[in-house]
C-alpha cells in the first residue's frame, strides 16, 4: 500500500517502571564462556558531531519539523489498528525531499525506538523514550463499532489525542539530536513510501517483552554483587542530581494530575450551578431577579467551559511535558547503567588477562614449551581486549558528558517555552472569566 505523499512548496518538491540504581553490577562469569560475545561492541564509532555539522541544502540554521496528525482506524475487529499521518519539513540533505508525509502505525514507532536503542545506547547517547502502550484503549478502539475513519477525520478519543501528541514529541526529540536525525532507520521511517517490517518485540504481552522483563530482574540482582569504584566525581554528582530531579518531577506530576482531576470536578459542579440557576430563573416572578439569575446561569455555563479548558491546559501543556521528562530521566539512567556495564566488561577483561598471564608463567616454570606459544597468543589477545574495553569506557564516559550538556541546554529551553505558554494560557482564562463576571454586575445592580 502506498502511504507516502509529497507536497509542493514554491515550485520545489519538498516505547513506568522505576529504573534501579545503576552503580552495582556482577563481573563474575565463566572464564571462557561467551568471552568474545561481550566484547563485540568494544570498538567505538567516532563521537557525535555538533548540530552545526549536520549538512543542509541552504544557508542558515538546520531545521526539521515533524507533525503527527489524523489518527485513522484501519480494518475491523481485533486485527484493526490506528495509523497516523506523519508530515515532515526539513532542509537536511540526508533526506531526499524537503517536504513529505507517510502513514505509520503505533508499533512502527516502538520498532524505531528499539532500533535506535540497539545502535546508540552502547555509545552513551540518550535515546528519547517511546510513548507507553495502552492495552485498554487499544482494545476499546478495536472492539468499537465506530467505522473506519475517513482521510482527515481522525478519531476523537482523549487517550488517542494523548498518544498522538506523545508520538509527535518523541519524533521531534529524536529529530533534534545531531546524530539520531541522520540515522538511516529514522530517515526511512519518515520518508519511505513502503510499509515498515512488522516490529516483533512491541506487543504488550509478547514473548520478547516477557524476556526483557526477566533480563531486567536479572540485571537488578547482578547489580547488588559488585560496587563500581567511581574515579570521576562528575558522574557521582550527576547521578545524584538526576535521581533528585527525577524524584521531584514524579511528585510534581502526581500533584498536577490531582489538579487536573480537581479542575474537571470543579467544572462539573459549576455546570450544576448553571443548570440550577437557570431553572430557578424560570419560576422567579420578580422580573429583575429572574433576568439576573438567567444571566448568572449563562455566566456559570461559560465559566464551566473555561475551567474545562484550564484542566486541559494543565494536562496537555504542563503534565505531559513533565511526564516526557520523567521518561527522559529514565533514558539517562539507562545510559549511566550502560556505562557501568562497559566498565564491567573492562574489569572482566582485566581479570581474564591476569589469569592468562598467570597460566603462561606456570607453563614457563614447568618448561612446557609445547603450550607456551598458544599461551602467549592468549595473553596478547586479552591485552588487545583490555585496550579496546578501556577505550570503549573512555569513549562512553566522554560521550555521556556531551549528551548531558546538550540535554541540559535543551531542557532549559523546553521548560522555559512550556512555562511561558502555560502562564499565558492561564492568564487568558482568568482575564476572560473576569470579563464574564464584570458583564453581569450591572444587571445585578439594576434589580429593583
Amino acid at each position: 500500500m502506498d502511504t507516502n505523499g509529497t507536497l509542493e512548496h514554491d515550485g520545489e518538491t519538498e516505547q513506568t517502571q522505576k529504573q534501579p540504581a545503576f552503580d552495582n553490577v556482577d563481573i563474575t562469569s565463566p572464564d571462557d564462556e561467551n568471552e568474545n560475545d561481550i566484547f563485540e561492541s568494544a570498538i567505538q564509532e567516532p563521537l557525535s558531531p555538533v548540530l552545526e555539522d549536520v549538512p543542509t541544502d541552504e544557508a542558515g540554521d538546520t531545521f526539521i519539523e515533524i507533525v503527527v496528525a489524523d489518527p485513522q482506524k484501519v480494518g475491523d475487529g481485533m486485527g484493526s489498528y490506528l495509523a497516523y499521518k506523519v508530515s515532515t519539513k526539513t532542509n537536511i540533505l540526508k533526506f531526499k525531499k524537503r517536504q513529505f508525509f507517510t502513514m505509520r502505525r503505533f508499533s512502527d514507532f516502538l520498532g524505531l525506538h528499539d532500533l535506535l536503542v540497539s545502535k546508540y545506547l552502547r555509545m552513551g547517547r540518550i535515546i528519547p523514550p517511546a510513548p507507553e502502550k495502552n492495552i485498554i484503549g487499544t482494545t476499546k478502539v478495536r472492539m468499537g463499532s465506530q467505522p473506519q475513519a475517513e482521510a482527515g477525520a481522525g478519531v476523537n478519543l482523549e487517550w488517542i489525542e494523548n498518544r498522538r501528541a506523545s508520538l509527535e514529541r518523541f519524533l521531534n526529540r529524536v529529530a533534534q539530536h545531531p546524530v539520531l536525525c541522520q540515522d538511516t532507520d529514522f530517515v526511512n521511517f519518515l520518508e519511505s513510501d513502503q510499509e515498515l517490517p512488522r516490529a516483533v518485540n512491541t506487543a504488550a504481552l509478547s514473548g520478547a517483552g516477557v524476556m526483557r522483563l526477566f533480563n531486567k530482574v536479572g540485571e537488578t540482582v547482578n547489580k547488588i554483587t559488585y560496587k563500581m569504584d567511581e574515579n570521576d566525581p562528575w558522574f557521582n554528582d550527576k547521578i545524584s542530581e538526576v535521581e533528585t530531579i527525577d524524584a521531584h518531577m514524579q511528585k510534581l506530576h502526581s500533584a498536577i494530575k490531582a489538579l487536573v482531576s480537581h479542575r474537571k470536578e470543579l467544572a462539573t459542579l459549576t455546570g450544576g450551578v448553571a443548570k440550577s440557576a437557570a431553572l430557578l430563573s424560570t419560576c422567579e416572578e420578580h422580573t429583575g431577579l429572574s433576568q439576573a439569575l438567567s444571566q448568572l446561569a449563562d455566566v456559570e455555563e461559560k465559566v464551566e467551559l473555561l475551567r474545562s479548558e484550564q484542566a486541559n491546559s494543565d494536562l496537555y501543556i504542563l503534565s505531559e511535558t513533565i511526564k516526557d521528562y520523567i521518561g527522559l530521566f529514565g533514558a539517562i539512567k539507562d545510559v549511566f547503567h550502560e556505562r557501568v556495564k562497559v566498565f564491567q566488561n573492562w574489569q572482566h577483561a582485566q581479570m581474564q588477562l591476569t589469569k592468562k598471564r598467570e597460566n603462561k608463567a606456570k607453563l614457563e616454570l614447568q618448561d612446557r614449551r609445547d603450550k607456551l606459544e598458544f599461551a602467549q597468543k592468549e595473553v596478547e589477545e586479552w591485552e588487545g581486549k583490555v585496550q579496546r574495553c578501556q577505550k570503549e569506557f573512555d569513549n562512553i564516559s566522554s560521550e555521556i558528558k556531551k549528551e548531558m550538556e546538550r540535554f541540559e541546554l535543551a531542557r532549559a529551553r523546553d521548560f522555559k517555552s512550556t512555562i511561558i505558554k502555560y502562564l499565558e494560557d492561564q492568564m487568558a482564562h482568568q482575564q476572560q472569566q473576569m470579563r464574564y463576571w464584570e458583564a453581569i454586575v450591572p444587571v445585578a445592580r439594576d434589580i429593583a
